[in-house]
């Protein structure tokens, strides 16, 4: 339950800054970050408030979890592009 709290306060804390902050730079450090598909450009404003929060929230309470599951996939990611490597070889 305390982790619970914790957590519900860290999200709320992040959000609270990351929506103060949004027109003045965390829409264009965001936009920077991203691939042009999913490119905000200031629209859906509360849907990357309240991922940035879910994410910023859970990194807080559990670092080592949200690590593990990173390498884990850019390990996937990685195994994706060196069978799709092959395949692509294999057909020409």
């Amino acid at each position: 339950m305390t982790t619970f709290l914790i957590w519900l306060i860290a999200f709320g804390v992040i959000a609270y800054f990351v929506n103060e902050k949004w027109n003045s730079g965390a829409s264009q450090g965001l936009d920077k970050m991203l691939p042009s598909v999913m490119k905000s450009h200031g629209s859906n404003r509360y849907l990357w408030v309240g991922t940035l929060a879910v994410l910023g929230a859970t990194t807080l309470v559990r670092p080592v979890e949200v690590l593990l599951v990173a390498i884990l996939l850019v390990l996937v990611g990685l195994v994706i592009m060196k069978l799709a490597e092959w395949a692509s070889s294999m057909s020409h």
